[in-house]
This record gives C-alpha cells, sequence and structure tokens, in this order.
C-alpha cells in the first residue's frame, strides 16, 4: 500500500458515516445511488475465510505482508569502519475481500465491502511478528569476508496485517448495489482513496495537530527569513553609505 502523502484534500470537511441503514438511505435518495468523497467508519470483517498469520497462532486479517531480508557488513575502505546494509529484500502481499460494519454488530443486514484496498494510500497493517536470526558464524563468513568483503548478519523476517475486528476508516467514493450492498472504491474525481487504521476522530485529531506544527514552523522561517533579508538589506545600505563618505 502506498504512503498517505500529502493531506491537502482535508482541508474542506468530509462527510462521515457509519456502514447502517442510514448511509444505504442516502445512497438511494442520491443521484446514480452515489456519493463522490465521504469518510466512512467501521469494523474489519473478511467476506469469507480470512487470512491465518504464517507467525501468530490464533491471529487473522484480511491484508498481509511478510517482509524478508538480509543485513550484511561491509568494509567502508574511505572511512575505515564497518557499515551494514539490507539486500535481497522480499516483501509478499496477500489479500481476502472483506468488509466494514457497525462496531458490535456481528450479525447486520447492512455493510460496506473493500474495493481494490491494495490500491488505497494509507497505513493499516500492524505488526504482528518481528525477529532477527543471527547468521551462521566460522568458515562461511571468514570465507565471505575474504572473497568479498562483507559478512552476513542477520535474516530479519516480519509480518504486518490489517486483523478482523479493527477499526478501519475508508476515505472514497461509495455506491449503492442493488437494494442494501454498499461498496468504497477509489473516487472517479481524482481525490485520494485512503484507509487509515483508526476512527475518523483520532484521524482528524493527528491531520489538525500536524497542519498545526507545518504553519508553525512556516511562520517561524518566514520571520527568519524576513529578519535575515531585513539584516542585509541593512549591511548592504551601510557599506554604501561608508562608501560614499569616503568618496
Amino acid at each position: 500500500m502506498r504512503s498517505i502523502g500529502s493531506l491537502d484534500m482535508m482541508e474542506t470537511e468530509i462527510p462521515i458515516f457509519k456502514p447502517d441503514q442510514h448511509l444505504a438511505k442516502i445512497l438511494k435518495a442520491s443521484p446514480h445511488k452515489r456519493l463522490q468523497y465521504v469518510a466512512v467508519e467501521g469494523m474489519v470483517q473478511a467476506d469469507g475465510e480470512p487470512l491465518a498469520s504464517r507467525f501468530v497462532p490464533r491471529c487473522f486479517g484480511v491484508i498481509q505482508k511478510i517482509t524478508v531480508e538480509e543485513h550484511l557488513r561491509y568494509w567502508n575502505t574511505l572511512s575505515k569502519t564497518w557499515n551494514t546494509r539490507t539486500v535481497n529484500k522480499k516483501e509478499t502481499s496477500n489479500s481476502v475481500p472483506f468488509s466494514l460494519i457497525r462496531p458490535g454488530a456481528y450479525v447486520t443486514d447492512f455493510y460496506v465491502k473493500v474495493q481494490n484496498p491494495l490500491e488505497a494510500s494509507g497505513c493499516p497493517l500492524e505488526r504482528v511478528y518481528h525477529k532477527s536470526r543471527g547468521a551462521v558464524e566460522g568458515l562461511v563468513s571468514t570465507a565471505l569476508q575474504g572473497l568479498s568483503g562483507e559478512i552476513p548478519v542477520a535474516m530479519v523476517e516480519s509480518e504486518e496485517l490489517l486483523r478482523v475486528g479493527s477499526i478501519l476508516t475508508g476515505f472514497g467514493e461509495v455506491v449503492l448495489e442493488g437494494d442494501q450492498v454498499m461498496r468504497l472504491q477509489v473516487p472517479q474525481d481524482g481525490r485520494k482513496y485512503m484507509l487509515v487504521a483508526t476512527d475518523h476522530g483520532s484521524f482528524m485529531e493527528r491531520h489538525e495537530s500536524s497542519a498545526s506544527m507545518w504553519k508553525t514552523l512556516t511562520a517561524v522561517t518566514g520571520l527568519m527569513g524576513a529578519s535575515f533579508l531585513t539584516w542585509a538589506i541593512y549591511n548592504l545600505v551601510g557599506k554604501q553609505d561608508d562608501r560614499s563618505k569616503k568618496a
């Protein structure tokens, strides 16, 4: 999944809905049974069999990413130090169809199916496993060091899941199929399709805090720039005055 990136789309207020009868009624009354850009907050539920964690017993999800990478140590001839680098990084992503339901509603007639979740921006995955295995040392390491100047240090495995039962907020276009099947999909107007692993209120609070911080930094930078410019002009004018007096 892609990173969130710019959140300038949050400058305008976005309607927030739960996957319930109220949303279905609004869709039925909307042109083409479609809402161009809204937020839907609900609990993750697999449409069929969920994905089982490869490493953690009784841990299930609907999106899974497994990463395996090797860490090597090599001799830097310029700095005369040993440094580390990552090689042979392999990522495997899997997903199964899932929907958002109203929290607490284990049996419900209303839900929002999430379409193409791997195309969405955001980072809704939780790391459920991380282990570093030390490389085999001895003759093999010595031989590698002698031939290439590199020594295997560790093999790192990690697993991330969008877990069943977690709270997810999706930003995108919602359409109604039939009488009650709703679908969250990529917006047709080009706005960002996002999935975030939190409720809408918490996400907006974080976004507003981040926006406030950037505004403060921008203001401080602007003041520093203006002060520097004033100082530079003052020095330039002062030097020109001194030259005029000497002349």
